[in-house]
């Protein structure tokens, strides 16, 4: 039944016959709206990481992130990271002080430019990457159950085309 709108509000009422408090909620309203259903997906891909790597080695998703893209990257350097994670650079400092506090990275400054600070794994930041990475495997393989790789990677190219946007 359409919602219908009162003339003393001109509000428009959800129809209330044949809603019990259980009932499904009508959610057309918001089948437009992109940002909604990538708020719904991220739920159980949150639950995913969470169980997989968040609560097992403590590590928050863009703490994930950032350990992997210095594992994979030589002589990352802070703005490198802040760009690669979307990140402003107070932002950055605080993620990197509070990595640094729990030993995992280590900043050095450049030997060409002394200005330049290189980010780096420490002994146990780069088990905690590997360890990170080998779960994120698991973890993927498990989204495998509900897409095929087709669907996947169609889904990844899709989420990157729209994550260009922050870069507008």
């Amino acid at each position: 039944m359409a919602p219908r709108k009162t003339p003393e509000t001109e509000v428009e009422e959800p129809a209330a016959a044949g809603q019990g408090a259980h009932a499904p909620l009508d959610q057309s309203a918001l089948r437009h709206v992109l940002g909604h259903h990538i708020s719904v997906a991220d739920v159980p891909s949150k639950k995913l990481y969470f169980r997989h790597i968040g609560e097992p080695l403590g590590l928050r998703p863009v703490e994930f992130s950032l350990l992997v893209l210095v594992q994979a990257n030589r002589d990352v350097t802070q703005k490198q990271l802040a760009n690669a994670l979307a990140l402003s650079p107070p932002n950055l400092t605080l993620l990197l002080d509070k990595l640094v506090e729990r030993d995992l990275i280590l900043r050095e400054r450049s030997a060409a430019d002394r200005r330049v600070q290189h980010v780096r794994l420490t002994r146990d930041g780069a088990a905690t990457a590997r360890k990170a990475l080998a779960s994120s495997h698991e973890m993927e393989r498990e989204w495998s159950r509900q897409l095929s790789e087709a669907e996947k990677a169609m889904l990844i190219e899709l989420l990157q085309k729209v994550g260009r946007l922050r870069r507008a």
